[in-house]
């Protein structure tokens, strides 16, 4: 194909927010039409470029490259593989929809937009890119704005949360660009000349200890953002303070650019690194996974029970990348996209009640499925995704995971530790995860009616954009995985056998 199309997904909210620029803050409906146009046309792309992604050729597709720098080896060079086709789609679905979520904003409208817009080009930047340069330049650009929408749009002590939520990720970033600076010097040195290609980066023989230091570096840096215990303390507070639209883009998309990092500026160019660090990623994801959900199952907010949800969810991402085998991989890729359309609904949903209730605080509800059945019903059916019922992505992802960390052959500690027991600690977070999440959907919308909520309306019209579009897509790759896992396999196989064919050494633990 000629036609650019991966930068025309990544360049259509860009024109849209050019337009949102000249047009009058009185005009809000232009402007939200404006924001949903921009974002509709990357859906249709990224959907297009979904269906002609050639599974059986595999490798990247969809090829750009145009010399920037060029003495420095910078090129504006885009390109998706089985890993990052499923995460632009991911994008392009969740800003879709979160433009719809925001549909009743009427604050600064003109910039929330225009903010939200850049934001989300700076996600397509980083899965597109094939030079690290530009990598971690759009890395940069899509947390930035992070600061602004949850400081000025968002409630629940918002500059605290603000300041926590960027203070945590510029460390995170520090460290990545120590490590993009480290590894350029020692590959140009190898090489004869600069580059900031991944592809040719990962051609380049480093030495044990130098992958070692790089990939530690990697690891807290997108660590960071995925986010690893004990680095995720500023994610429930910026889950919460931050807008619908934003809390949907946070979880359901940033979330993923940290193990998106880690997979493509860790693993693959370091595979020996990620074969000594693999044990202690696999150590602290059960920490994440555990911890997490026993946590979200004591919150009273609504928000914060999603927002530990989360940290305790992406453990098991870490679980299938610490595991380094096809299945694991699969599945981490999978549930990377599974977690990101479940969370968004949920977020889509739990804003759509605060706008109307003007609280999250769940012993205050009870039978709001007599009110409002249409947010009742998204509620449980993302629920039931959470818990990883059969029929829904999230079922298909877990079950890869922990196919792929149950059949992996090593110990640790000397021998002592199973591999597969930190499975079947994993697979013990989906019974935490069933309490709370049932606890969670009796106590809020079931039980006997409140006549203090009979003025609450049900989702409807624009509101239900969100939710019709997420739980579709919740469905259509729970019912027919093949459409997913087959494109995600063309991508992770030669990273395994990259990983494979690095030497064997002894892990940390």
């Amino acid at each position: 194909m000629n036609f650019p199309i991966l930068t025309a997904i990544m360049l259509a909210p860009v024109a849209g927010l050019l337009l949102i620029l000249l047009i009058p803050e009185r005009e809000q409906l232009t402007i939200k039409i404006t924001a949903a146009v921009a974002t509709f046309v990357s859906l249709v792309l990224a959907i297009l470029a979904y269906v002609q992604y050639d599974h059986a050729r595999g490798g990247l597709q969809f090829l750009q490259d145009i010399p920037w720098v060029p003495g420095f080896g910078i090129n504006y060079s885009v390109g998706v593989d089985g890993i990052s086709m499923p995460l632009v789609l991911l994008t392009a679905i969740v800003i879709f929809t979160g433009v719809f979520a925001s549909w009743d904003m009427t604050q600064r409208v003109k910039e929330f937009f225009i903010f939200l817009l850049m934001l989300v080009t700076g996600v397509f930047g980083v899965f597109i890119s094939r030079d690290l340069f530009f990598f971690y330049l759009f890395f940069e650009v899509a947390v930035i704005p992070m600061y602004l929408l949850i400081g000025i749009w968002g409630s629940t002590r918002k500059e605290y949360a603000a300041m926590k939520l960027t203070l945590y990720l510029l460390v995170g970033s520090a460290f990545a660009l120590i490590g993009i600076i480290a590894l350029f010097l020692y590959a140009s040195q190898q090489l004869g000349y600069a580059t900031f290609d991944i592809q040719t980066l990962a051609t380049v023989k480093y030495d044990l200890g130098f992958q070692k230091f790089i990939f530690f570096l990697m690891l807290i840096g997108f660590g960071v953002l995925v986010p690893i215990w004990p680095l995720h303390l500023w994610s429930p507070d910026g889950h919460v303070a931050a807008p619908t639209a934003v809390s949907m883009l946070h979880a359901g998309v940033l979330m993923k650019l940290g193990a998106y990092g880690l997979i493509r500026a860790g693993v693959f160019l370091f595979p020996e690194g990620a074969k000594f660090w693999a044990p202690l990623i696999a150590v602290l994801c059960i920490v994440n996974v555990v911890y997490g959900a026993m946590i979200a199952m004591v919150q009273r907010d609504l928000k914060f029970v999603i927002g530990y949800s989360s940290v305790s969810h992406m453990g098991y991402v870490l679980l299938g990348i610490a595991s380094l085998n096809i299945l694991s991989l699969d599945g981490a890729v999978s549930q990377m996209f599974a977690h990101g359309i479940m969370t968004a609904l949920f977020f889509a949903l739990v804003g759509n009640i605060y706008h109307k209730a003007h609280t999250r605080e769940i012993a205050r509800f009870g039978g709001l499925a007599h009110q409002m059945p249409r947010v009742a019903a998204g509620f449980l059916i993302g629920g039931l995704a959470s818990l990883g019922l059969p029929g829904l992505n999230n079922f298909v992802a877990e079950f890869l995971i922990f196919i792929g960390s149950f059949t992996h052959d090593q110990a640790l500690f000397g021998g002592i530790l199973p591999f597969r027991i930190l499975s079947i600690l994993a697979i013990s977070g989906i019974v935490i995860t069933a309490t709370y999440i049932l606890r969670v959907v009796m106590k809020t919308f079931f039980g006997p009616r409140k006549p203090e909520w009979d003025h609450l309306e049900d989702a409807r019209g624009v509101e239900m954009v969100p939710v019709v579009v997420l739980i579709a897509t919740l469905l259509l790759f729970g019912l027919l995985p093949s459409l997913q896992i087959d494109m995600i396999n063309s991508g992770i196989t030669p990273l395994v056998a990259k990983v494979q064919a690095a030497k064997a050494i002894g892990g940390i633990f």
